[in-house]
């Protein structure tokens, strides 16, 4: 239940004064639809005045003129600006609108009258002007035309200055709260009170304060911090107090580990030890499993599979895509049943009658493993005791989706325990911010018997050379990918489309080319990709909007296009689709300008992505550059990276806070799990003014 206290920032925007029906939704979606998000909403920058002359005006400086109005120069002809001729003891000052109202103002500057003006500094043709003034007042109101300025995000019919009205009128409504942060670690960072920060957000004096490392910011982004690390606290704790099925290795285990083609590599055992130690300990498992292309994280799940069926349990493996889900179900099936652990799969396409077959033996128990899609947890799927739940690629699914399917667990036996895969290393930082509630595993290397990856960065113009080397590998007996960004020829761009690549690879390499995009109807891209897995073509050329992860260890060569559009982890992603096997495998990344020519350029931040690939292939090395090189400054590429949307932390720059936060929020719940000593009342007032719930962008 919200506190009391809080309720004036939880109300709608329309309890502001200026906020009626027009204005409502504007500033709804440049903050929100609450007070709070107004309150919320930091300034992005500012200006600063000096009172000036005609004489002394500094073009690109924005002036205070006192000036007495000479004359107006309305505009003959369309086109032409209106023009308002002022001086003062030094010179002409001269103030332009286009499309201003004449009568307008002329009643703001009347002849002969001294006025304030305020502007932007221009000069032409040796004039001083100001188009579109900002400020226009007597002289008895000079106080009204601030020195300093914060300027506020904006939107189609609303100013910044209208946003700074509401922005201070929400500031007049925040109440003083209790403090919620340890006095001494305050003291130490010498930060001021809650409400004394978010005043000075919107009372900047000068650039310094806009900086995210300004006390009063490194203040609120601490606190944002703290509560999403507490509400992520909160969601492990629930998890470690939920009784879960215990489970040991048996029988299915031992058999199938016998039955696998390798032994494990140190990373595989330790991580299967960890995960081992969760589903033996009696507590609901919650562990994120990690690890590079070919690092060997399915072998590892499919053991937790085995030790689910020896305890007597099921267990439930899900993929994002059908392909994925088939090509799971491919390896394990044969080496899970063959260790006594039937399993099924359980795919959209399913004809009735399979599907009714399949549902049957999970709901009976008879089947102790489910491989599947999205299918898994819908409403029609029965488990008679499911104990253990497995999401591969599991930054694909919300937390709704894998949530239903634990809640296909029985809840006499206990929680379903919990392993998500994800074969994107993820840097450290995201992993604390989005994953804090999951225990880590991450595997650092590599089964033997994968050879280094070759990877070459070549201007666009040198496509025709990179074909016929494509071209004599083929004929050799090698298989290649060749990835487009695009699906077809595009007005708007002149990046090369997938169906264009195809024909031309067919007419340079005499050979049949597959092609598989996301516009194919899914039957038809799966059967290209069969064709491509099964060595009946040479070449795929794709987008990377399809799913391209089968696994082909006769492909060796990768061919990307325009390399220097696509982000670090996911040209990484793709490079690792080849590599699979003993032979020596290639990565071509082809850059180029508009015109795609030799003498294209590449930008530093491009330049240092394909450096880093081409000289690494270790995947959370390359993460983490990624990360840095997206930085803090790409608020659309944190939320592609799995941040939540915050409003005053970067968790580029407030590293250290995010880790300080992490440790005081799980410090405080274990010595004050209900929060109930002072300072746990306060928090709850920190929890509910940061609750993620009624955020409008939320945390998954």
């Amino acid at each position: 239940m919200r506190p009391q206290i809080l309720f004036p920032l939880f109300a709608e925007v329309t309890s502001l004064k200026g906020v009626g029906t027009k204005v409502a939704p504007l500033i709804q979606k440049l903050a929100g639809p609450l007070v709070r998000d107004v309150l919320f909403l930091a300034p992005s920058g500012m200006i600063t005045r000096r009172r000036t002359n005609a004489a002394d005006a500094v073009e690109g400086e924005v002036g205070v003129f006192d000036v007495i109005v000479d004359r107006m120069i309305a505009p003959g002809r369309p086109g032409v600006p209106l023009k308002v001729r002022a001086s003062d003891d030094t010179g002409f000052v001269h103030l332009i609108w286009f499309g201003g109202s004449p009568q307008h103002i002329d009643r703001q500057l009347p002849q002969g009258e001294r006025r304030l003006v305020s502007g932007k500094v221009e000069r032409f043709n040796g004039e001083v002007q100001i188009v579109h003034p900002d400020w226009i007042v007597p002289l008895d109101q000079g106080e009204e035309i601030p020195a300093v300025e914060p300027v506020y995000p904006a939107t189609a019919g609303l100013t910044s200055r209208v946003v700074r009205k509401l922005a201070l009128g929400a500031l007049a409504v925040a109440p003083e709260l209790d403090e919620w942060q340890d006095s001494a670690w305050l003291a130490k960072q010498r930060w001021p009170g809650w409400h004394a920060a978010i005043a000075a957000l919107h009372a900047p004096t000068g650039e310094a304060d806009l900086s995210p490392d300004a006390a009063p910011r490194q203040r609120l982004a601490y606190d944002e911090l703290f509560a999403h690390q507490l509400a992520l606290a909160r969601r492990k704790r629930a998890r470690q107090i939920t009784p879960a099925p215990v489970m040991a290795p048996g029988a299915v285990s031992q058999a199938l580990l016998a039955a696998l083609p390798f032994s494990l590599t140190g990373a595989q055992a330790q991580a299967l030890t960890e995960i081992r130690r969760d589903l033996a300990s009696g507590e609901q498992m919650g562990r994120l499993l990690q690890g590079d292309v070919g690092s060997g994280k399915t072998a590892v799940a499919a053991l937790a599979l085995a030790d689910a069926a020896s305890a007597g349990f099921q267990s439930a493996l899900m993929a994002p895509t059908e392909i994925l889900a088939r090509q799971h179900y491919q390896r394990l099936a044969p080496m899970l049943e063959a260790a006594g652990a039937a399993t099924v799969l359980l795919t959209g396409r399913d004809t009735a009658g399979e599907r009714r077959e399949r549902l049957a033996v999970l709901a009976s128990g008879e089947a102790k493993v489910a491989i599947g899609t999205h299918a898994l947890f819908q409403d029609s799927v029965r488990f008679d005791r499911l104990a253990l739940a497995v999401i591969d690629e599991q930054h694909r699914f919300g937390v709704n989706e894998r949530a239903r399917l634990q809640a296909k667990g029985d809840p006499r036996i206990g929680g379903v325990h919990l392993l998500t895969m994800s074969a994107t290393p993820i840097p450290r930082t995201l992993e604390l911010t989005q994953y804090g509630e999951l225990e880590v595993s991450r595997l650092m290397e590599k089964p033997p018997g994968r050879t280094p990856i070759s990877t070459a960065v070549l201007p666009l113009a040198r496509i025709g050379e990179v074909a016929q080397r494509l071209k004599a590998a083929v004929e050799g007996g090698a298989q290649a990918y060749w990835i487009c960004p695009l699906v077809a020829e595009s007005e708007v761009s002149d990046l090369a489309a997938a169906e264009e690549r195809a024909r031309d690879l067919r007419r340079i390499l005499k050979i049949e080319v597959g092609l598989a995009h996301g516009q194919m109807p899914g039957a038809e891209r799966e059967a290209v990709m069969a064709d491509f897995a099964d060595g009946r073509i040479s070449v795929l050329v794709a987008t990377t909007v399809v799913e391209v992860g089968v696994d082909v260890p006769n492909a060796t060569i990768m061919v990307i296009e325009h390399a220097d559009r696509f982000g670090l982890a996911q040209l990484h992603q793709l490079r690792g689709r080849v590599g699979r096997g003993a032979k020596s495998s290639a990565c071509i990344l082809l850059y180029g300008g508009q015109d795609g020519g030799q003498g294209a350029t590449l930008g530093d931040t491009a330049r240092e992505r394909l450096e880093t690939l081409r000289r690494s292939e270790d995947g959370f090395e390359i993460a983490e550059e990624d990360f840095r090189l997206r930085g803090g400054g790409d608020p659309l590429g944190l939320r592609q990276s799995g941040f939540p949307a915050y409003r005053f932390a970067d968790p580029i720059r407030h590293r250290s806070l995010l880790l300080a936060a992490a440790d005081d929020a799980r410090l405080v719940l274990g010595r004050d799990p209900d929060l109930a000593t002072p300072r746990g009342e306060a928090i709850k007032v920190l929890e509910a003014l940061f609750d993620w719930k009624t955020d409008r962008t939320g945390l998954d």
